[in-house]
């Protein structure tokens, strides 16, 4: 996390530096309307798109980031690069998806929390202070879906494994998927192996009904 030079003298609170990242004007609008009551939270930028996210997050001691910008890098694309930046602002995740692949990427990808777009004023800001303090965030629904991985881990699909599957759903071939994930082609007849055994079906078809069915990944 950065330094701050708005250190306040002792009883107050720091000011958190937040950047807001979304492809939305009125949904970064609503947000900027929500947070500027709050003394301990100063918006310092605006990004409405991922590359703006991470040209942004070096002044920011936390970025709000949605995961859909239209075409191009994404939310989790964003996070990624962040997360690598030595000192780097922590990054909360606020976003519509639900799915597997996007919570676990999300997280894999070094998000401190994960938080749906329904939640509260009062959650949201509270979520900025706990992430902003370096404890994880996750919101309810969110929470719950992780929970269940965890009970059912012979079930669970891996995040590459979502991913393979995600591809499949776009209609790629083996030989495509491999190429976009940068793997073998019988690295993927083996994640689709692996796969077909988790979810109790014996072809891709069955396969991404189940996993649609089960909100492993979204629907494009």
């Amino acid at each position: 996390m950065p330094m701050r030079d708005d250190a306040t003298d002792a009883g107050e609170p720091q000011v958190i530096r937040v950047v807001v990242a979304d492809d939305h004007p009125i949904v970064r609008a609503g947000l900027l309307a929500v947070l500027a009551p709050n003394a301990d939270i100063d918006v310092v930028g605006t990004a409405s798109t991922a590359a703006e996210a991470v040209a942004a997050a070096p002044g920011a001691d936390l970025v709000l980031m949605d995961l859909s910008f239209g075409d191009g890098p994404t939310g989790i694309d964003a996070t990624r690069e962040i997360a690598s930046l030595s000192g780097g602002p922590s990054v909360l995740v606020l976003t519509n998806y639900d799915s597997d692949a996007d919570i676990l990427g999300a997280i894999e990808a070094g998000a401190a929390g994960y938080l749906l777009k329904d939640a509260a004023p009062e959650d949201l800001i509270d979520g900025i202070r706990s992430a902003d303090g370096g404890n994880s965030v996750l919101g309810p629904a969110v929470a719950t879906r992780l929970v269940a991985r965890v009970s059912a881990p012979q079930q669970a699909l891996s995040a590459r494994e979502i991913e393979v599957l995600a591809r499949a759903a776009e209609g790629l071939t083996n030989l495509e998927i491999a190429g976009r994930l940068h793997v073998g082609e019988t690295t993927v007849k083996s994640h689709l192996a692996h796969i077909y055994t988790k979810l109790d079906v014996s072809n891709r078809s069955a396969a991404i009904a189940a996993a649609q069915r089960a909100g492993l990944f979204r629907t494009r």
